[in-house]
């Protein structure tokens, strides 16, 4: 009787061994197995090939210990249009997609509000931290959680999670909804910020590194070229007639006087790289300030770079200017690397490299080599509609508003008058086809039973929200832009907006490369299967197994 419950014993605890062994690991925030800190970086509006088209004056350290040791994955495409930098910002950090999670643009029009309104407006919160006060944002308008919120509730709020970047929306829309702090710039005052909805006043950390007004120090340095200039070969010459210029400039070319800004415009560092270098120099104050990564859980750092959009914007990625300003950056971010491996250890930390957007070429640049493109007439597309119903039916103000290339309709004015709102339709289609540079007006109601091809057809459906996009969709030709054929943009579904870079190194990434799709929407579930965390609420992204280890 004994031998046979000691043998019932040895075969329960070999079935509980056996079970034990073939069960994946579960992991918690709490573990030596987890990373001390996720950072997680976006640049705004970088183009996946930037990666390489500057390799020849990379450093080893920056972009190139990237690709050495980290894994990329070559082919990470945007899951939805617009490609604009609030949805991009905000489809990393949630894994969804604007048809879910209701960030359709940098604004939209309300229309319970009857006004354009910020995609982080928040009338309810006020501004922290700036000389003048005024109206605070917040992540409310996200109607899902991030991968932040998620790590957060994991560790139930012990994590702590910081968003910083110049530009508000792409530092709050990361940092989530449960965040410990987002920060961004205020242009007015040379401070970093944050709102009532994190906390009634800055930490003593910001507040010291406000005072420095360190934008003063690099504006002694106006912006020359790395290298003698001749030897930008990569680049267009350096004065062209398709670039912008900023900051009141004559003519974009170097050097780019910024002495006479000092102690005056502090928004003139947004488009020039020493708004990286400002934004790297905070991020390293709220890592030490917050002690992130030191304690007993992962933390999570989402950091933006948002000048390399204001100097693609105003130059074009063919310019000098972008040249240089990635040859910066790869040392710069060679230096932070440098930071991280010695305060957390090669390994202790998870980082990733992406973006919101990439960028077209601008009209002028592809005009001059013969290449078509073109600048479609009125700024925002709507004026040859509201021109053209207003002729025909009456209706003294036919469109409510434009915004992320979507027309939003005055229906009630019609309903008023018995017009058919399909003979609006129709007319609307006639008069932007017989447009220059539109490739096609599309209902957004209707976009399933388009005669469109794949990707767009799912890209415009995924980009779709019900109740904050508008009525039809104005999709352009490859190539063009509205308004002038200066400067450089993005927006559109087209591969130069959505094909963006996506490298991981560190904790648990083994060198290597991947060249199947994978999207934007992705990164989330990603880290969430790293971690042994829930996906957040509207994640509709995979897992990259070639990371994650599984099949």
């Amino acid at each position: 009787m004994k031998l046979k419950y000691c043998f019932s014993g040895l075969v329960m605890l070999s079935f509980v061994l056996i079970t034990q062994a073939q069960s994946p690991k579960v992991a918690t925030a709490s573990t030596a197995q987890q990373p001390k800190i996720i950072v997680g970086m976006m640049v705004d509006q970088m183009r996946w090939d930037y990666l390489y088209r500057f390799q020849n004056r990379y450093t080893e350290n920056g972009f190139k210990r990237l690709l050495r040791d980290g894994f990329s994955c070559e082919n990470t495409l945007i899951d939805y249009s617009p490609t604009i930098t609030a949805c991009g910002h905000t489809c990393v950090y949630t894994g969804s997609v604007p048809a879910i999670h209701g960030i359709v643009g940098n604004d939209w029009f309300d229309r319970s509000a009857g006004k354009n309104i910020g995609c982080v407006d928040d009338p309810s919160v006020l501004l922290v931290g700036a000389t003048q006060g005024g109206t605070g944002e917040s992540p409310r308008n996200n109607l899902s959680t991030t991968i932040t919120d998620q790590l957060r509730i994991a560790s139930n709020f012990q994590s702590k999670t910081v968003g910083i970047a110049i530009k508000d929306r792409a530092s709050i829309l990361p940092a989530g909804h449960a965040a410990t702090a987002a920060f961004w710039y205020n242009g007015h005052d040379g401070n970093f910020v944050t709102s009532t909805y994190y906390m009634q006043e800055l930490p003593e950390w910001a507040k010291r590194f406000n005072d420095k007004k360190v934008v003063d120090g690099y504006y002694k340095n106006d912006w020359n070229t790395l290298f003698p200039i001749n030897t930008y070969t990569l680049s267009t010459a350096d004065d062209k007639s398709y670039e912008n210029t900023a900051n009141g400039e004559e003519k974009p070319v170097f050097p780019h006087r910024l002495k006479q800004f000092i102690g005056k415009n502090y928004g003139a560092v947004r488009t020039t790289p020493y708004g990286n270098t400002l934004t790297f120099d905070f991020a390293k104050a709220a890592i030490e300030g917050y002690d992130m990564g030191g304690g007993k859980f992962t933390d999570f750092l989402a950091i933006s770079f948002s000048s390399p959009d204001a100097i693609g914007h105003t130059y074009g990625p063919n310019s000098i200017e972008i040249e240089d300003n990635y040859l910066r950056l790869d040392r710069e971010l060679a230096d932070f690397f440098s930071y991280l491996d010695k305060r957390f250890g090669k390994g202790n930390y998870l980082y990733f490299i992406t973006a919101d957007h990439a960028v077209s070429e601008s009209p002028g640049f592809y005009l001059e080599n013969k290449m078509p493109s073109g600048a479609i007439a009125g700024k925002d597309f709507s004026e040859a509609v509201t021109n053209g119903l207003k002729e025909k039916y009456g209706v003294e103000k036919p469109v409510l508003s434009f915004a992320n290339y979507q027309l939003y309709m005055n229906w009630e004015e019609f309903d008023k008058k018995n017009i058919s709102r399909d003979d609006v339709a129709v007319t609307i289609k006639n008069i932007l086809m017989n447009a220059k540079g539109i490739a096609n007006v599309l209902k957004n109601e209707a976009l399933a039973t388009a005669a469109i091809p794949e990707p767009m057809k799912s890209m415009l459906i995924k980009g779709y929200n019900a109740k904050r996009s508008g009525d039809f969709v104005v999709v352009p030709q490859p190539t063009w832009k509205g308004g002038s054929i200066k400067g450089a943009t993005h927006g559109t579904w087209y591969p130069y907006d959505a094909h963006i870079p996506l490298v991981w190194m560190g904790w648990k990434v083994k060198p290597g490369y991947t060249n199947r799709v994978t999207g934007m929407a992705d990164i989330a579930p990603t880290l969430a299967a790293l971690l042994h965390i829930q996906m957040p609420s509207g994640s509709i992204g995979k897992p990259i197994t070639e990371l994650t280890g599984g099949r």
